[in-house]
């Protein structure tokens, strides 16, 4: 080793990814319930025409012979949300490589709660509309708004201990992981296998170009934008793409950590001194967590806003309340998301740690348990694009997006609640 050199420690690294990805959470979830608030303002106020003018308006960008049209809407839920996803895809690939889900052990309880809350509010919203207009959405409650949630612990404070946070956010992505699959198998239309091989195929040139030492973001940003292409094509959702070049992401740093001179990591004395920091900081974290330190802020205060922006805003009327209320769709979301959850973890968690298949962290007591599984009733984002994947019925995506705003606003309410009465009775 060059002198000086030794393992990179916490006190060097310029990422850490953890601190990084709840940090941007937090915040995003903030801005995201800006977001939605404004949409609702908007869709609600006298120039509510606009709103719809606006995410209404078509969109074609052109190569040669091929125009790809869609409206601004469609854009958002389909091209933006392609880079959710990605950064989505890096922070699973993360959490298998080197996060929570690393162990079996470690995995395996947040997996099993999460199993239980996925599946007993699909099961609850499915029996509530069983052979009704709006069988086909039992996939809304299954998820959990990541950012919502973590804002929620965060502006609770010590009342949310290190393990609550941990165990709440290691659950919600590997809802992350089932809503992921269920999207694929369940949503998509009919499958073009021509498109869907040129899209593996590509796939397999980018892994040949890495495999080759080859670095150029502007290639693979090229054959990323051709794989979304593919799969759209295809008839996969679109957003799966972005998953799967998420997935694909190098994990290990160009330069081992054991190479890595601290000294010169550190030296930032004069330009030529910056440069090189810069370059031997960028070699000394893998390609995965560049990515999701550089995408991830994008996401949670850009993406995901500008996605509740464009379709949280429902008109709230006194018809539209009414037929919500009557509504088995607005039902199943409210029951699935609010009860569903908050049994399903519940259930499943204790089944687990009776059976020995996992063990609480030390500083997450029963309390702190029910109320992490509350605030996973909080669906938002993508309980909101499930809904409009599901149903092509304007009055149902409605119904469905006022049971997951209802839903939502109940559970963090809930979970907040729990949390802060064990604060005031210790």
């Amino acid at each position: 080793m060059a002198g000086g050199a030794g393992p990179i420690g916490p006190g060097v690294r310029f990422i850490r990814p953890l601190r990084d990805f709840l940090a941007a959470e937090a915040a995003g979830g903030a801005v995201l319930l800006v977001a939605a608030a404004a949409a609702l303002a908007w869709a609600n106020s006298p120039w509510k025409a606009s709103y719809n003018d606006l995410w209404t308006t078509r969109l074609s960008i052109g190569l040669g012979d091929h125009v790809l049209a869609l409206d601004l809407r469609h854009w958002v839920n389909e091209g933006l949300m392609t880079v959710f996803f990605f950064v989505v895809g890096l922070e699973i690939k993360r959490e298998l490589v080197e996060g929570e889900l690393r162990q079996p052990r470690q995995a395996a309880l947040p997996a099993i709660a999460a199993v239980g809350g996925m599946v007993v509010p699909a099961v609850i919203y499915a029996l509530i509309n069983l052979d009704g207009a709006g069988s086909r959405g039992w996939a809304i409650p299954m998820s959990t708004d990541i950012a919502i949630a973590v804002g929620v612990l965060s502006l609770l404070g010590r009342r949310a201990s290190p393990g609550l946070k941990l165990f709440v956010l290691a659950r919600a992505i590997v809802d992350d992981i089932g809503t992921i699959l269920v999207i694929a198998l369940f949503f998509s239309g009919t499958l073009d296998s021509g498109a869907l091989g040129i899209a593996a195929l590509l796939i397999v040139v980018m892994l040949g170009l890495r495999r080759a030492g080859v670095h150029m973001v502007g290639a693979f940003f090229v054959l990323g934008a051709a794989v979304w292409l593919a799969v759209r094509e295809s008839g996969i959702n679109p957003t799966i793409a972005g998953v799967a070049l998420g997935l694909l992401a190098p994990a290990e740093p160009r330069t081992p950590h054991h190479l890595v001179d601290v000294d010169r990591l550190a030296d930032v004395s004069n330009v030529q001194a910056a440069r090189e920091t810069a370059a031997l900081a960028r070699e000394s974290v893998s390609v995965l967590e560049w990515l999701e330190h550089i995408l991830h802020p994008w996401s949670s205060l850009v993406i995901v806003p500008l996605f509740a922006l464009a379709n949280a805003g429902i008109s709230i009327s006194g018809d539209s309340m009414r037929h919500a209320a009557d509504s088995a769709v607005t039902a199943g979301v409210v029951v699935g998301l609010v009860v569903g959850k908050l049994v399903g973890v519940l259930a499943a968690t204790w089944a687990a740690v009776r059976l020995g298949a996992g063990v609480l962290p030390r500083d997450v007591n029963g309390r702190a348990l029910a109320a992490g599984a509350a605030l996973g009733g909080i669906g938002f984002t993508v309980s909101i694009f499930v809904a409009g994947l599901a149903f092509t019925d304007a009055r149902l995506i409605e119904q469905a997006k006022i049971g997951i705003l209802v839903a939502s606003v109940v559970s963090a309410v809930v979970g907040a609640a729990i949390l802060w009465r064990a604060e005031t009775t210790t």
